[in-house]
């Protein structure tokens, strides 16, 4: 019997997580931390995890890379049900809490449905790292409609084209960009690549 039939009883079967943690860990940190560093550039991330769905493999990579026990974490509706909340739980340790509010992280893999970007967390004067990134899987990052990102990271300027977001998605963007060095943070994943969006960026579309 594994570890994770007498966690969750054996007529459960999780799926299993990296096969090889700390390759495979700082993999995926190295490409977050690369999208972050240069919002608008499209990085790779190539994993061989096979999640529960809805989340895609780097998706879920990124997941158990940025979660763990310390963390508070918020998942979308479509997320919270099924196998994916113990799957986070065992391989992360994460708790997950019920209002967005209360995250550390979030992960969203319905983009139409975000909650409005107010709902996270945007840290404190004193503390501006106690704020909210959201983990957004979204279908395209280069399909979507143009925007155009400036900011720290970026030389001159970067056309973007994020597919799935609500119409009112950019207008809370910059909302969120208005409270800088408050605001959360954005980390989108569609199939294996990532593009990162931090609060100091300006969108306009």
């Amino acid at each position: 019997m594994t570890h994770a039939d007498l966690l969750l009883g054996s007529s459960t079967r999780l799926k299993p997580g990296f096969a090889d943690p700390v390759f495979e860990t700082q993999s995926a940190f190295r490409a977050v931390l690369s999208a972050m560093s240069y919002p608008g550039r499209v990085h790779a991330l190539e994993t061989d995890l096979d999640p529960p769905s809805p989340p895609a493999a780097a998706t879920a990579a990124i997941a158990l890379t940025l979660f763990d026990f310390g963390n508070e974490v918020w998942l979308d509706g479509v997320t919270a049900t099924g196998p994916v909340p113990d799957f986070l739980r065992f391989h992360c340790g994460s708790r997950l809490v019920n209002n967005p509010i209360e995250a550390r992280f979030a992960l969203i893999t319905d983009p139409s449905n975000l909650p409005a970007l107010e709902s996270f967390a945007i840290g404190e004067d004193s503390y501006p790292d106690r704020s909210a990134t959201l983990v957004i899987q979204v279908p395209s990052l280069t399909n979507g409609p143009v925007a155009t990102w400036t900011g720290p990271g970026i030389e001159t300027r970067s056309e973007v084209r994020i597919a799935g977001l609500s119409e009112a998605f950019w207008e809370q963007w910059s909302l969120n960009h208005d409270l800088y060095p408050l605001g959360v943070d954005i980390v989108f994943v569609s199939e294996d690549s990532v593009v990162g969006l931090p609060r100091g960026v300006k969108v306009e579309e």
